[in-house]
């Protein structure tokens, strides 16, 4: 063989090498991307991810937590002038008064909301709310269910009513701060410590309540509230999840730390816990009452309001004691 068909050869060798190559790594990462955290541990065509963990067990072992009666609001009110994040709006009007014919004089108002109703105010995420690249909780790549009039699968009408044993983490009395510092990184550590402090300890089923004092801003410094926030990172998550809790909540817009310490991610934790674990987040709530009385063991209660496709749900969620 020539030298110059011997150089073609080796070319078209390597090139081919190269080619294979990049495929098998190609192949490599979408394994990495995708291996072991699709199809779900309760079914291929579940859609209520860890809402299967309030077993009427889990709503027993709660209500025997209630010996005072006390109820705490944990939900904040939806006003004008609340902080949002990005673009996202909301707005209220009462339309003209509605008369009904009748000698006594009938009259009625109505109410016309706008806003993005599932993610603004106390907001619970849905499945149907975060992915990686197209790929949902799963493995429901959004291509088949994300609608404009609608999500045909993953819809916050599959949670059903959440009644379970409520924990609330005090991480900014850990820390011996009323609150926690701008992009705070909460660690497992920190979770550990602190439940440990509280003689606690997270169950199967549990709802995870985090306290960081970032939500005494809210409508009092919202600037500040929506322009960073303290919160769990990929570790505390990772930590939780293997608790195998059902929804992490947190006094704060993102329940994780924003901006995230590896400037190259974006909301990695709502990956990690939604679209990988089926684990429920619950953001901007109010836990200062919860923190005040030392209340770390309770009952968890709210009902999703059942918006047919909807990616979360606005409400009122309660600790009962």
């Amino acid at each position: 063989m020539s030298g110059k068909k011997q150089r073609v050869w080796i070319s078209v060798i390597a090139g081919s090498a190269l080619i294979l190559g990049g495929l098998v790594l190609g192949r490599t990462i979408l394994r990495e991307q995708t291996d072991g955290w699709y199809p779900s541990r309760w079914g291929a065509n579940d859609q209520r991810g860890a809402a299967n963990r309030v077993t009427p067990e889990k709503t027993l072992e709660a209500k025997n937590l209630i010996t005072r009666g006390t109820i705490y609001p944990l939900g904040r009110v939806y006003e004008t002038g609340m902080p949002m994040f990005g673009t996202r709006h909301y707005s209220l009007r009462i339309p003209q008064a509605f008369k009904i014919t009748g000698t006594n004089q009938p009259i009625y108002h109505d109410e016309l909301v706008s806003g993005e109703l599932g993610q603004i105010g106390t907001q619970f995420d849905g499945l149907g709310h975060f992915g990686i690249g197209e790929l949902f909780y799963n493995g429901n790549n959004r291509a088949d269910f994300a609608k404009p009039e609608g999500l045909t699968k993953l819809g916050i009408e599959n949670v059903g009513p959440l009644f379970t044993r409520g924990v609330l983490i005090d991480v900014a009395r850990y820390k011996g701060v009323p609150q926690l510092q701008p992009s705070y990184e909460i660690t497992a550590a920190d979770l550990q410590g602190a439940l440990q402090q509280q003689s606690l300890q997270i169950r199967a089923g549990d709802v995870v309540l985090i306290h960081t004092g970032w939500g005494a801003l809210w409508m009092k410094d919202n600037a500040k509230y929506g322009q960073t926030c303290p919160g769990i990172g990929v570790a505390a998550a990772q930590f939780l999840a293997d608790k195998e809790v059902t929804v992490v909540g947190a006094d704060n817009w993102s329940v994780e730390v924003n901006p995230n310490p590896n400037a190259s991610l974006g909301a990695p934790v709502h990956q990690l816990l939604l679209t990988k674990n089926g684990i429920y987040l619950h953001e901007n709530l109010n836990t200062a009452d919860l923190a005040r009385d030392n209340v770390y063991e309770f009952a968890y209660v709210f009902v999703p309001l059942p918006l047919k496709g909807a990616t979360g749900s606005p409400g009122s969620p309660i600790a009962v004691r």
